[in-house]
């Protein structure tokens, strides 16, 4: 076999996955299900294509490997679900060159049931091959954390589910190759389930701190300080800090597919999370206003335009929806982030500050919405005119805070 390995997807869940499996000795094809966002540095690829990474464009490929992910990406689709149309394809990809005793596990974000319900069907008709006999079916949530240096598809635990028994003991083999600790789901659905509670306990908490953002700072209260010492309650309590909006690639699950009916609480948090962007932008205009300054004219720099800090990707950031705001008030926006080199709204460029502190000096407001690890937050603290710190990471005093 020329590989062991076949990843499906090449966006932000499989480009991990096949990185962390040529880091482990394991022979792996990459192959593309459409233009996705993944991306390496020259340096990264030859290291992978050194370490045993082969790109591939010819399906045909994909029936030698002994186990195939598919990572395919599942946006949102114009009704606001999960659009599996990727995932579809990949299936259909696969199926045409399924051979007996391979391993397939999907690793896309999808609704409890459809590994069993809708990829199961697609890979058997078209294969003539049935699942949990001829070859193995399983789940496995992704579990990325993009930049972390901390957590790596080495030190995070992997949760499998398969179809039979068989097929979870299969996929955990796998993975323990990749992972110091693998965790056996009962089957396909309390795996994929798992992924669904862990996406919407992120946008669920986010919206509360982002809620309490707003009545400590309508009350006067420093939820910062106050977050400081929650957290040192050691039992019942998770620290998580407000922000300007939720970005990323997991998006939240406030629907459950066929099966199920809505999730309030999921759907109550996205409303408040997509408020934020609105609210920064009122924030800022009042700032300006308080300082005797009209938003309409104003000099707006927007400092950190990722939607996490340390990295280019601009996945659902909430820095484009400020400046889209910002811009329809009249005021004048450019922006800083030494990870973007060039950045466009509505299909026009958006002015790049080359000089961290001389932007800041000029501007009427400036904007930290990403604290990027060279950003120098005291020095822009003595600079700026007017500082909004939407991320509470400017020392104490020295700006406003979200």
């Amino acid at each position: 076999m020329p590989a062991d390995l076949a990843v499906i997807g090449l966006g932000p869940l499989g480009l991990p996955l096949a990185q962390a499996a040529v880091a482990a000795g394991i022979p792996t094809l990459g192959y593309r299900t459409g233009p996705e966002a993944g991306s390496l540095s020259p340096a990264e690829l030859r290291r992978m294509l050194s370490g045993g990474f082969r790109p591939a464009t010819n399906p045909a490929e994909l029936g030698r490997v002994r186990t195939a992910v598919i990572c395919a990406p599942t946006p949102r689709d114009t009704d606001g679900g999960l659009d599996l149309g990727q995932v579809e394809a990949a299936a259909r990809t696969l199926a045409g060159h399924l051979r007996p005793h391979t391993t397939v596990i999907l690793e896309s974000p999808v609704y409890p049931g459809t590994t069993e319900e809708f990829l199961r069907p697609l890979l058997e008709e078209t294969s003539g091959l049935s699942a949990g006999r001829d070859f193995h079916l399983a789940y496995s949530p992704s579990r990325v954390d993009p930049g972390s240096r901390t957590f790596t598809p080495a030190t995070t635990p992997k949760v499998i589910g398969g179809l039979t028994p068989a097929c979870t003991e299969s996929a955990a083999a796998f993975y323990g190759r990749l992972t110091d600790k693998v965790v056996r789901a009962r089957g396909l659905r309390e795996a994929e389930t798992v992924q669904l509670l862990e996406t919407n306990f992120r946008h669920v908490n986010m919206a509360l701190v982002n809620e309490m953002a707003v009545l400590c700072h309508d009350l006067g209260v420093d939820l910062w300080d106050v977050i400081r010492c929650a957290e040192t309650k050691p039992f019942g309590f998770h620290a998580f800090r407000p922000g300007p909006g939720v970005g990323g690639h997991s998006v939240p699950l406030d629907r459950t597919g066929h099966l199920g009916g809505p999730l309030r609480m999921v759907e109550l948090a996205q409303q408040v999370n997509g408020r934020m962007p609105r609210y920064v932008v009122q924030r800022a205009a009042a700032l300006l206003n308080e300082h005797g300054k009209s938003a309409r004219g104003a000099r707006v720099l927007l400092l950190g335009v990722t939607y996490k800090p340390d990295l280019a990707d601009q996945q659902n950031t909430p820095a484009r929806e400020i400046a889209i705001r910002l811009m329809e008030l009249g005021a004048a926006v450019s922006y800083h982030d030494p990870h973007v080199p060039s950045w466009s709204i509505l299909d026009r460029p958006v002015p790049r500050a080359d000089s961290f502190y001389e932007a800041a000096a000029d501007a009427d407001l400036t904007i930290l919405l990403q604290q990027h690890r060279t950003y120098d937050l005291q020095g822009l603290s003595v600079k700026a005119q007017l500082l909004l710190d939407t991320r509470g990471a400017t020392p104490t005093g020295a700006a406003h805070r979200l």
